[in-house]
């Protein structure tokens, strides 16, 4: 593995080169990340320049650095959980942004924002064809995106947010990703009073599903994983029942008809998706955001014909939800379960949270390998 320099080069005026840990080839999501320069977008007057103190590492972070979802555009600097102080500015931002604020970005960076784009016209951006995500994307211009397992990023402002000063960098890190990718379809499919809701896979999305379906008063949340052993953990993130489905052979007689949501955050194809359904209630809905690498399993028609349920699928969120999702956090006091690592230890971090270690998110934080 590759170990960061002792000292950096001290950041000029105008950044024209950032530095961070660069994925070349597929290797790299094996600990080969290589520290060194790299050319961030072209600077436009709309955008912010961040110097990052905390990243979250996410699970896409690990498919992007192998090429899982598709061929990556290396080299590549992944992250897309960014926190940190605006220290640049342009003209044209938006969002109020000041030098000195504290903010935050997510997967997206940027999107088309054309007349003609149905998902920008409805402000569905999260789903605009022509989006650009923070890493390994394009901007309109032909720059590339890169994100923040580094010491800076650039980002046009329309998707930098403040952050809130109840949540602390940390904890919020994680939720730019993380968070919304399950606030979203827990918020757009009522989650709240009235509601029965289960959260299948307790890791790093489960266990934010499980935090905003309490924070958003479910009735009942309940956690749904392969073995018991994060049932007490789950417990304390809110869940008021747990389901061992490789443990208890009774569980889908047991627990049929009950839900009226289930936000299925794992990305295993092999897992039990026909079985899941017969949880669901009558004109129940069945949301994936977990994307793994190989098709979903093939499931019965009768299993959505009988009792009318629906699948769908969820993908982060707009703007607007992610500035609802963090005051919703700081008002309700939800807070991540985080683990720490230093930005330089970005390298075994990427081969724990690979090999299922984190508990339940990893952030990176940045100490001073460079300064302004």
């Amino acid at each position: 593995m590759t170990k960061a320099p002792a000292r950096a080069l001290p950041r000029p005026a105008m950044l024209e080169k950032f530095q961070g840990w660069v994925g070349l080839d597929k290797e790299s999501a094996n600990g080969n990340l290589k520290y060194q320069e790299y050319e961030p977008k072209k600077w436009q007057e709309d955008d912010v320049d961040i110097k990052i103190t905390h990243c979250g590492v996410c699970g896409s972070d690990l498919h992007t650095l192998r090429s899982g979802w598709g061929p990556t555009m290396y080299p590549c600097v992944v992250g897309h959980e960014i926190v940190g102080t605006a220290v640049r500015v342009g003209s044209k931002a938006q969002n109020e942004i000041k030098v000195g604020d504290r903010v935050g970005v997510g997967a997206q960076s940027d999107s088309c924002l054309k007349p003609d784009c149905e998902p920008c016209s409805q402000g569905l951006v999260n789903h605009c064809p022509r989006k650009t995500d923070t890493y390994n994307g394009k901007y309109a211009d032909g720059s590339k995106s890169y994100g923040g397992y580094a010491e800076y990023a650039r980002v046009p402002s329309r998707f930098v947010f403040k952050i809130p000063d109840a949540i602390p960098s940390e904890e919020a890190a994680p939720m730019l990703c993380g968070g919304i990718t399950v606030f979203s379809p827990l918020q757009q499919n009522g989650a709240g009073p009235g509601k029965k809701v289960g959260i299948i896979g307790i890791g790093g999305l489960g266990h934010f599903g499980l935090l905003f379906a309490k924070a958003l008063g479910a009735d009942e949340v309940v956690a749904i994983s392969r073995s018991s052993t994060k049932k007490a953990d789950a417990l304390k993130m809110g869940a008021d029942k747990f389901i061992a489905t490789e443990e208890d052979k009774d569980w889908v007689k047991k627990n049929a008809m009950s839900l009226d949501l289930i936000v299925c955050t794992v990305s295993q194809p092999s897992m039990p998706l026909a079985d899941y359904l017969k949880l669901l209630r009558l004109k129940g809905r069945f949301v994936q955001v977990g994307a793994p690498e190989e098709p979903l399993p093939q499931i019965p028609a009768f299993s959505l014909i009988m009792t009318g349920v629906s699948i769908g699928g969820s993908m982060i969120g707009t703007p607007e939800e992610i500035k609802y999702m963090l005051d919703l956090a700081a008002k309700k006091n939800v807070h991540a379960w985080i683990q720490t690592r230093p930005m330089k230890e970005a390298n075994k971090t990427i081969v724990d949270m690979d090999a299922g270690k984190a508990r339940y998110r990893f952030v990176l934080v940045n100490q001073g390998q460079s300064s302004l």
